[in-house]
């Protein structure tokens, strides 16, 4: 049995954008069920209205559900994870490029991470999990997803030369992205 896997795209992006086409249709031809969800005003995004995506989305959260989140997706994912009363255990996640707190470059994000996020009840949840970053990331410097992975206890895949793994950066396909998520076991 496959894994159901949703990927969550960030700020200004959509799900026909950069890696996300070439993941779906890899993990779909290994028998998974995935979603690219489309994230709401991903130009203007508002805290809520992304929650409620996920809300309303996520179907159901099992040992078999996995996430690959990237940039502000990342942030989304761990504060829909918090609010969970419980928060059942799941297959785990992918952060790529992600951050929890302030990026200076872009302040209308801030209200994402406001919240401090219960990192100890998500990692409790999480079956397997990883953090990716590229130590030239222009957008979000990669010690903040480092501080990220530090706070879920994770693996930290840091990539010499990636930037932001936007499209403008090459990043159409994403090998390393595809290669963790099927060395995590279902349960």
């Amino acid at each position: 049995m496959g894994k159901q896997i949703y990927i969550i795209h960030g700020y200004g992006a959509s799900p026909a954008n950069h890696w996300f086409p070439w993941l779906k249709e890899k993990l779909i031809a290994d028998d998974n069920q995935v979603s690219v969800l489309h994230m709401p005003n991903s130009s203007d995004p508002k805290k809520e209205e992304w929650l409620e995506t996920l809300a309303n989305k996520i179907k159901n959260l099992d040992n078999n559900t996995y996430f690959v989140t990237h940039s502000l997706g990342s942030i989304t994912l761990l504060n829909y994870l918090d609010q969970l009363e419980p928060l059942p255990s799941f297959g785990g996640f992918i952060l790529v490029s992600g951050f929890s707190e302030p990026l200076s470059s872009l302040p209308s994000l801030n209200p994402f991470t406001v919240k401090k996020v219960d990192y100890k009840k998500i990692v409790a949840a999480t079956n397997s999990s990883a953090v990716i970053a590229a130590k030239d990331d222009y957008i979000v410097p990669f010690q903040l997803s480092q501080n990220v992975s530090k706070q879920l206890d994770t693996s930290f895949y840091l990539v010499e030369k990636g930037g932001h793994f936007l499209e403008d950066d090459g990043f159409i396909t994403f090998p390393l992205v595809y290669d963790i998520l099927n060395k995590m076991k279902t349960v």
